[in-house]
């Protein structure tokens, strides 16, 4: 059983900020369970392009409120505590929080906490270099 707070992982490499949001990494590739779970705070006023070509992504609202546009309809969404969406077929796609908007986030297959993004806001697939062993 694994037990975590946020504030075990505050400040800590777990721990990661950007002008614009921070992800408090709370279940990384590491735990060998299938997938990550993240704490993820979106400024508000901010425009942010996403991409995960590699990961499947499911992003609950539990704070806050702004809007999510699919990159390739151009089909806007508006989000709000209670909101959930969910990128499952690796979609390109844009976030503009109006207030700063707290999400939990749940990755498939999971990030191992030292992934960046890239020019295309694309997630690369960082393998933890026992990641094959079964979790015990």
């Amino acid at each position: 059983m694994i037990v975590r707070t946020l504030d075990e992982i505050e400040d800590t490499d777990a721990d990661i900020k950007t002008p614009n949001w921070r992800s408090k990494r709370i279940i990384l590739a590491k735990e060998k369970v299938g997938f990550s779970v993240h704490e993820t705070t979106l400024y508000a006023g901010t425009v942010n392009d996403f991409w995960y070509a590699n990961h499947i992504e499911a992003v609950f609202i539990t704070e806050g409120e702004g809007e999510i546009e699919d990159k390739a309809t151009g089909e806007v969404h508006q989000l709000k505590p209670g909101s959930l969406y969910l990128l499952n077929d690796y979609d390109k796609h844009q976030v503009r929080p109006k207030t700063d908007m707290k999400t939990v986030c749940v990755f498939n297959p999971p990030v191992t906490g030292r992934e960046v993004h890239d020019e295309n806001g694309v997630y690369p697939v960082v393998v933890e270099d026992d990641e094959a062993a079964p979790a015990t």
